[in-house]
């Protein structure tokens, strides 16, 4: 089965479970006159046109490359999950104006046995479907999925806050329907601001996750040609795509023929691992002036906001020393070069100096 046939059965199980929920809840919601019930029922119509949309995300990212899109349609199920955060924030809103006016008139409620059953029922039966959906969105990296399983596992405290609610009005005849109502609408716009959040971060383009980046430069200085990795910069084009590139430090004596080789290699041991298709740019490397990278690195560990200093090379006919310095993001970037590059040009008069700065796109 692929990815999308697993999120179009997972999204139809969860279609299915929530109508079933929405059914139930808001007839229990209109015959006892509970708008927390009620409002329960609308989160779960909600859950299910998720799912739908979800579906059609997932149907919609399949499409092929094109001339017009040559790196295909996997985003598509980012601007799904967008939606979905955007009709779960609407469904917040709304019940939070219909849940507001019932604190100050609340309504009176006639709880049954099998009213309380059937809601303790749905608590159970959202906690297994909430965990049901998200563990399959981890397990094949759906955030659409993961963002519904977890609005489910949210319903499922919601629902049984109802619970507590229902048996507190019960036994002590008191009204929390609106103040529920109101927690309940609350929960539900954060919830929906943070997936709306989380989805655009992808959009527009997150740091590489840490671990897989230095699991990356960990599989390629393997080969015994390369002395570093670096630079390494992933883009996403959906959940199943992704590009990037990096940059490798060889000796400046190997051949035209052994590096093409040599970058053949490392990028099908990086597909084959990570499933990842990656552009390879070389750094050569001569240890003739290896006493003024020695110094420059010297220089460079002087100041914490330096992150890494790579790509040193002596260009010997033009008498001039280039490297890459990556400094920290919050760090006044411009001040601590000319500084670096003051020191470095005082120690070593004899060359110019050229510094390509770098971002700190990764670990």
């Amino acid at each position: 089965m692929t990815r999308q046939d697993t999120i179009v059965k997972t999204s139809v199980i969860g279609i299915v479970v929530n109508l079933i929920l929405v059914a139930f809840k808001a007839t229990i919601g209109i015959l006892v006159n509970s708008i927390a019930i009620t409002l329960d029922a609308v989160n779960n119509l909600t859950d299910a046109l998720s799912s739908i949309i979800t579906i059609i995300g997932a149907k919609l990212s399949r499409k092929a490359p094109d001339k017009d899109h040559p790196y295909g349609y996997g985003r598509i199920e980012y601007f799904s999950s967008v939606i979905i955060a955007a009709i779960v924030l609407w469904a917040g809103i709304t019940a939070l104006t219909e849940s507001w006016p019932k604190i100050f008139n609340p309504d009176v409620t006639s709880y049954t046995t099998v009213s309380l059953i059937i809601i303790a029922v749905a608590v159970v039966v959202k906690i297994l479907l909430g965990r049901y959906v998200k563990n399959i969105g981890e397990r094949i990296n759906s955030q659409a999925l993961v963002a519904s399983g977890s609005d489910a596992l949210f319903d499922a405290i919601l629902s049984l806050s109802t619970l507590a609610a229902a048996i507190i009005s019960i036994f002590f005849h008191i009204s929390l329907e609106g103040i529920l109502g109101v927690i309940i609408s609350l929960v539900i716009i954060k919830a929906s601001i943070d997936m709306l959040r989380e989805t655009v971060d992808s959009m527009i383009g997150q740091r590489v996750d840490a671990e897989l980046s230095r699991k990356i430069k960990e599989s390629i200085r393997e080969f015994p040609e390369v002395y570093g990795a670096y630079d390494l910069s992933l883009h996403n084009y959906g959940p199943e795509d992704m590009q990037g590139s990096v940059h490798v430090e060889v000796d400046d004596s190997l051949t035209a023929l052994e590096i093409h080789n040599l970058t053949r290699e490392i990028v099908l041991k990086i597909l084959e691992e990570f499933g990842i298709i990656i552009t390879v740019g070389i750094y050569a490397r001569n240890d003739t002036y290896k006493d003024i990278r020695s110094d420059l690195e010297v220089i460079a560990s002087e100041y914490e906001e330096v992150l890494e200093v790579h790509g040193f090379i002596v260009n010997e006919e033009m008498n001039l020393v280039t490297f890459d310095i990556i400094v920290d993001f919050d760090a006044d970037r411009e001040k601590v070069k000319n500084e670096i590059l003051s020191k470095i040009k005082e120690k070593h008069p004899e060359f110019d100096y050229y510094i390509i700065d770098d971002y700190d796109v990764s670990d």
